[in-house]
């Protein structure tokens, strides 16, 4: 068992179920915030609804996935630059697949989202989830989404996390069903796009949420 979790093969099994677990989690997320495009009472209902104990066990299983694929990238990143100086990267068939730019630079892609993690927990877990797990009153979610979208600046920042998070997940989806063998030399391309397209519709999602939060607050649309 514990060759599973030291061994190379392991440490990229890990990240790669771990990656996928980050990519369902986004999924939900961002269904859930897109809710609130078209109604504030549903946004508030979806909310409501999130606080049940029953979701809320589900919630914490899926942040764990999300917290272990971050520290396994760490812990590649340093083994990999301490033996040989590079970057250790997913599973990939062609040499062009190395050549990309994302599987080039994920860790820096990474550390991005990483700091964009900080600034969402900041503005809202802080003051819905953990202010509701510690006896608090949580924010009304529909005012917290309207008083940090309503600045323009910080919404042009959330933009470039999501931008950021598609191009680390634009590689690592697909990357990440290529190092758990779901792909084959048939299968590469297909996999290649079907991946693409899962990751572009989450973040538009998210992208059309701020943009419309951000709209609506500043009295350009109803």
């Amino acid at each position: 068992m514990a060759n599973i979790f030291t061994s190379s093969i392991g440490k990229k099994l890990i990240m790669s179920v771990t990656g996928l677990f980050v990519v369902l989690f986004l999924c939900l997320h961002m269904a859930l915030n897109f809710v609130s495009i078209f109604s504030a009472e549903a946004f508030q209902g979806v909310c409501d609804f999130m606080g049940l104990p029953i979701v809320g066990i589900m919630v914490p299983v899926l942040a764990a996935g999300f917290i272990i694929h971050i520290i396994y990238a760490f812990i590649l990143t340093l083994g990999n630059l301490k033996a040989r100086g590079g970057i250790k990267r997913y599973e990939v068939s062609t040499k062009s697949d190395t050549d990309s730019w994302a599987a080039k630079n994920m860790i820096w892609l990474g550390l991005i989202v990483l700091i964009g993690i900080a600034l969402h927990l900041t503005d809202f877990w802080a003051h819905m989830q953990l202010a509701d797990w510690t006896g608090g009153e949580a924010a009304d979610p529909n005012a917290l989404l309207a008083s940090t979208f309503g600045s323009i600046p910080v919404t042009i920042l959330y933009l470039v996390w999501f931008f950021s998070i598609w191009m680390h997940l634009s590689h690592g989806f697909w990357s990440a069903l290529q190092t758990i063998g779901w792909s084959n030399q048939l299968w590469f391309k297909r996999t290649k796009v079907i991946g693409i397209v899962v990751v572009t519709i989450i973040m538009l999602g998210f992208a059309a949420t701020a943009v419309v939060a951000c709209a609506k607050a500043n009295g350009f649309i109803a």
